[in-house]
């Protein structure tokens, strides 16, 4: 009988993690001089949720192009400097006995400090967000290149794991949403396309072992936007492409209007990753407050998703691993706490 648990080990094609414990790629928009690289602040970042026990770290949004970046103070992959400092978190993370995972995206119409962002159609946001530019046909293949790029120089970096950010009303997911994409050309006429043709190409720059995650917004709470229907629709159109397993979030992609509040309780984003692992039968990953370490336990126990990815509570506490164990106490101590801090948890 299976009897998961958050800190039970996975095999996902080649990666094998310690738990089921995932660092949400969260911006830290702590880039010093505009030019991506990562600094000291992103090192010990990212390594201190390691030493914490978490079982995949993974950095946050990490960007193709200049212009890609919701701000001048995020994360770059699309030069050799950026990609050999990238290397050193890398190590650092494994040396801590964690695996090391990294967002890739474009921020597409919410690139707040590109002088003309953009995106699939000319259709801002909203009105407090400018008019981003349609991207010509030859400039989106383009844009497939750039995504391939920041992929090998990410595998290059020794990652274990890398996730395409199709979600939260960014390039790709403006692309697969119908609100945002008016297209006339082969883009237009089948909304997923662009991002299956970023999973392709990703995956030939990735060791056929190493597991390919995709995020995207399950539903996007707006009225005009797809429901969990077409998420569940596009997840499978990007899982057929080469996609191994799929991050569901939501919304993002349209100003949310009082009757479409999702609510901010613990958990409210399950249900849809729930559903598309219903409906497809495909590892998932589920996000949403999930700080609490007893529902982020059951979310594994009542198999609603194969990993959880936890966010402001690994902002709060590097150590939230180190705790959700000491309560829910599913191992040994002696095998997830570092020993030099074993005194602390007696």
């Amino acid at each position: 009988m299976k009897d998961d648990n958050l800190f039970s080990p996975i095999k996902l094609k080649g990666l094998e993690l310690k738990n089921r414990i995932m660092m949400s790629p969260m911006c830290q928009y702590s880039v010093n001089k505009k030019d991506g690289i990562p600094t000291d602040w992103h090192y010990q970042h990212y390594i201190s949720r390691a030493v914490g026990g978490t079982g995949l770290v993974m950095v946050e949004m990490t960007n193709v192009e200049p212009d890609g970046r919701i701000t001048d103070f995020c994360l770059g992959l699309w030069n050799d400097e950026q990609k050999e400092k990238f290397k050193k978190i890398v190590e650092g993370i494994h040396t801590n006995g964690a695996k090391a995972a990294i967002q890739i995206g474009h921020a597409g119409r919410k690139a707040e400090n590109a002088e003309t962002p953009v995106g699939p159609s000319a259709i801002p946001f909203d009105e407090t967000f400018k008019t981003p530019r349609a991207l010509e046909n030859e400039e989106v293949y383009n844009m497939i290149e750039k995504y391939r790029y920041s992929v090998r120089a990410a595998v290059e970096s020794g990652f274990d794991t890398i996730e395409i950010h199709g979600a939260h009303g960014y390039l790709i997911h403006e692309f697969h949403s119908a609100r945002s994409n008016q297209r006339k050309d082969e883009f237009g006429q089948k909304l997923t396309l662009f991002g299956e043709k970023i999973i392709e190409a990703a995956r030939e720059e990735m060791p056929e072992e190493m597991p390919l995650i995709v995020r995207i917004s399950g539903t996007e709470f707006v009225a005009d936007g797809y429901g969990i229907d077409g998420g569940i629709e596009i997840a499978k159109a990007y899982y057929e492409a080469g996609a191994d397993i799929i991050d569901v979030s939501a919304g993002g992609e349209g100003p949310i209007p009082p009757f479409g509040k999702p609510g901010t309780h613990a958990g409210y984003q399950v249900p849809y990753a729930r559903k598309i692992k219903e409906a497809l039968n495909i590892p998932v990953i589920a996000v949403g407050r999930l700080d609490d370490f007893v529902l982020s336990n059951a979310v594994i126990g009542n198999d609603e998703a194969d990993l959880v990815a936890v966010g402001r509570g690994l902002l709060r506490n590097p150590y939230w691993a180190l705790e959700a164990n000491q309560q829910l106490r599913k191992v040994d101590k002696n095998e997830i706490v570092p020993h030099q801090y074993l005194a602390g948890f007696r």
